[in-house]
């Protein structure tokens, strides 16, 4: 199956400049049918606390329309405003067919940006079978916390999307780490960083598509761009056969979280 990331410069707190760009990217890309893109965190606005200004989204009913036309899979991070007043920061994956996954909450807000004051985190994986995969969204700080990561491989994920705005100054840590979430839990990570500025920050992308053993199967720059692989899950079941580090794991070691099967 094929997997792309999507790596857009966000025009702030402007949806429509925002997905013009994301659909000229994607027409350029031309995307087989059946593909997952994947598009950086709160993807048309920005990584950006003001709840007020960048809600209500209704990035996931043009996601959902534009998986429809093109007949693919688009994962996207998009904020929501809960009922206790604070945001969420989520990811979807919209379906070809117009249907939509349980979104998944991000559950690390990163409180160094102040996004603990005005998000609140999640409290579940959301684990969404697409064409051959089970697939697990996570965003941007989740990628600092491998205990998360770890539960969703137990529980039986095998690709995981990982839609960020990290900055340009921790930009080898984004690197690093993702190579090191791909190996040790033997799993697809395809991970889409934005790029460009907003108020406070500046961003190089980076996005890249990793394989269970660790190769990097593509890796973007700092433009705006799409970078895609083929991705087989016959590649990652042979080498847990090959390699069962996971049966080897201390569960007890790792807690809980609830897991959505959607």
């Amino acid at each position: 199956m094929l997997f792309a990331a999507v790596q857009n410069d966000i025009a702030w707190h402007d949806p429509v400049t925002s997905r013009a760009g994301i659909a000229s990217l994607l027409d350029q890309a031309g995307l087989p049918t059946g593909s997952l893109a994947l598009l950086p965190e709160l993807g048309d606005v920005g990584f950006s606390i003001d709840i007020d200004a960048i809600t209500p989204s209704s990035l996931g009913a043009w996601c959902a329309s534009q998986a429809k036309s093109r007949q693919v899979h688009i994962a996207y991070g998009a904020p929501r405003r809960a009922d206790d007043g604070y945001g969420r920061n989520e990811c979807a994956i919209a379906f070809p067919d117009g249907h939509q996954s349980a979104a998944y909450a991000k559950v690390h807000p990163f409180g160094l940006g102040r996004e603990t004051e005005f998000y609140r985190g999640g409290s579940r994986l959301v684990l969404t079978r697409v064409g051959p995969f089970v697939a697990c969204p996570l965003i941007c700080y989740d990628l600092r916390f491998p205990e998360l990561w770890r539960l969703a491989a137990l529980a039986g994920a095998e690709v995981f999307l990982i839609g960020a705005s990290w900055p340009v100054a921790r930009q080898h840590h984004w690197r690093s780490l993702l190579i090191a979430r791909a190996i040790e839990n033997q799993a697809f990570v395809v991970a889409c960083n934005r790029v460009g500025d907003d108020p406070n920050l500046s961003y190089r992308g980076g996005s890249m598509i990793i394989s269970p053993t660790g190769e990097i199967l593509a890796e973007a720059s700092d433009s705006a761009t799409v970078i895609a692989a083929d991705c087989d899950p016959e590649l990652l079941q042979a080498w847990r056969r090959k390699f069962p580090a996971l049966r080897d794991v201390h569960r007890e070691f790792l807690g809980t979280i609830a897991v959505e099967q959607d």
